[in-house]
């Protein structure tokens, strides 16, 4: 249950605390005063979407904290799956900060938290029920949720939809292998062509980058190779030509045969020189004859680089999307080969996935059935309670397609009238009608929804006289079992509250502010006059309101 609220710079709301107690807490005031600010407020801090015209103008960010107490196990379960606990007096404090810089942020229980956890963990502490709902009450689409809500579909609804799911997997299975003859003729010549060529092509990862490394290699080879053999042209000499080592040891024998001691330093020079030179010849010898890259073929590389970039152009960019092309292409080639025996198992499948899932239809629409008698009794008599005396409500059941929630085209029909036939409610519910028919629907509900804490925005909607006192009445059932809130203007709602709350609107200094404060019991006399006369408070209006106060009491 919603025990407090506190409000800061909220709209026309500067600052608010707001206590709020078990049964039945009404809200009321002028027209503009705030109520539906407390409501936005309520929203926030339950998670819903907030925007920057939130924040009070003039204030550069806002917040709303919401103490919980008394948590059921449902709310108590959702928040231990998301990290949370309450504290050591069981109660739940919220607090949303919302930032015109938009640096807002979400603390539960002092510890930080996202939108998306606070708004699962708000669905189960508080239902609110505004104009939208009306609005959804309108569409048909919406009423087959409320029935399975009444029969507690869950599980059946998870084995339906299941099947649902497997059996529109098997169709697209098939639809995949149910192609055209010719066409499929014409894809298995393609895939048998493109796996062919990229298995002779005996693609290797890595490989590409190797025969890049390799043709640099080879390319610098071929200019080194003709340096060495001029080199060791030049050194040894051919055929025609001595070379500098036979030269020089021509020199040097030359110089020695003279028997000078005035040359035999310089013929010792041209010995070492010899040495040196016949050495060098060796080192190239040895390079040009024992070389590891004497095999590489520059013209060979750039075939084999060029033959692989127009296979990576055609089946993708690398050689492991060459190869993973190369693998999907034989599974599909496999599949199409052998697909008459696949389409034979899926068709098999299909029918028994077919048969599973009438099955479960057929038990969902009987679950839903058998629910829907009871709820319309139980709609009915709270219509018939709530000023409907002549009222006949009716779930009408159509059978439609298969959907993912079942086969059946559920719509709620209403008669108000003796004598007419019941119709849908689009068409002959007048605003006030639809207010009591939601009411009605919800406090069905009631026993079938955890959440502790029910608020209602604007319930009375077109309704007045011995009709809202009857609304009034059934907001005040309802709130036996759990905590409700109400915004209202009239009386004879006002007058059921075990909790009145009044929200008011005063100008300083060309600002407008709101509060709300919990009236005494004088003072809820002198507001439900206000709201019967809607002008000056006389003795008469005060003694009416006192007597409707008293007689709503019993």
């Amino acid at each position: 249950m919603l025990k407090y609220l506190h409000i800061e710079n909220i709209a026309v709301i500067e600052k608010a605390d707001i206590e709020l107690n078990s049964g039945l807490n009404v809200m009321t005031g002028e027209t503009g005063a705030g109520k539906s600010i407390v409501i936005d407020a309520i929203n926030a801090v339950l998670g819903e979407r907030t925007s920057r015209e939130l924040i009070r103008g003039g204030c550069e960010k806002a917040q709303v904290t919401a103490l919980f107490g008394d948590l059921n196990d449902t709310a108590l379960e959702v928040l231990s799956k998301n990290g949370f606990s309450v504290d050591e007096d069981g109660n739940l404090l919220i607090k949303r900060s919302l930032n015109l810089s938009g640096n807002n942020s979400v603390r539960i229980n002092g510890v930080p938290a996202t939108v998306g956890i606070l708004k699962e963990i708000g669905a189960v502490l508080v239902n609110i029920h505004g104009q939208h709902d009306n609005q959804f009450l309108l569409d048909p689409a919406k009423h087959c949720g409320y029935i399975d809500r009444v029969a507690e579909n869950d599980l059946i609804l998870k084995e339906y939809y299941d099947e649902f799911k497997n059996l529109n997997s098997i169709r697209r299975q098939l639809s995949q292998l149910e192609t055209d003859s010719d066409e499929k003729q014409h894809r298995i010549e393609l895939l048998t062509y493109q796996i062919d060529e990229i298995e002779k092509a005996g693609i290797r990862v890595g490989e590409y980058a190797e025969l890049k490394q390799q043709l640099l290699i080879a390319e610098n080879y071929e200019k080194m190779l003709s340096s060495l053999n001029s080199a060791y042209l030049a050194l040894s000499g051919d055929d025609e030509n001595d070379g500098a080592c036979s030269l020089v040891n021509k020199a040097q024998k030359n110089l020695q045969s003279l028997n000078d001691d005035s040359f035999s330093s310089t013929a010792i020079n041209l010995e070492e020189i010899s040495v040196g030179l016949e050495e060098v010849v060796g080192n190239i010898r040895d390079f040009l004859k024992n070389s590891e890259y004497s095999n590489l073929d520059a013209n060979e590389i750039r075939e084999r680089l060029d033959f692989l970039y127009r296979l990576m152009l055609k089946y993708g960019d690398s050689e492991e999307k060459l190869l993973e092309f190369f693998d999907n292409a034989k599974a599909e080639l496999e599949n199409i080969t052998f697909s008459d025996k696949r389409i034979a198992e899926l068709s098999v499948m299909l029918d028994d996935s077919t048969e599973r899932l009438v099955a479960h239809a057929e038990k969902l629409t009987a679950s839903r059935k058998e629910a829907a008698v009871n709820f319309e009794k139980q709609v009915s008599e709270a219509l018939r309670f709530l000023d409907m005396p002549n009222v006949r409500f009716v779930v009408d059941f159509k059978s439609g397609r298969y959907t993912k929630n079942g086969c059946d085209d559920i719509q709620f029909l209403i008669s108000a009238n003796a004598g007419e036939e019941p119709k849908p409610l689009i068409k002959i519910a007048s605003g006030g009608e639809l207010s009591r028919v939601m009411l009605a629907i919800k406090s069905v509900l009631a026993d079938k929804d955890e959440v502790a804490t029910l608020i209602f925005d604007e319930i009375d909607t077109g309704i007045s006289g011995r009709a809202a006192a009857k609304v009034g009445a059934k907001l005040r059932k309802v709130s036996k079992n759990r905590q409700v809130l109400c915004v209202t203007h009239l009386a004879q709602i006002a007058a059921c509250a075990d909790t009145h709350l009044l929200i008011e609107k005063h100008i300083n200094d060309n600002r407008t502010f709101t509060d709300v404060s919990s009236l005494s019991d004088e003072q809820i006399i002198g507001e439900i006059a206000r709201i019967m006369s809607g002008g000056e408070l006389t003795d008469n209006l005060y003694g009416s309101a006192k007597e409707l106060l008293d007689r709503s009491k019993k």
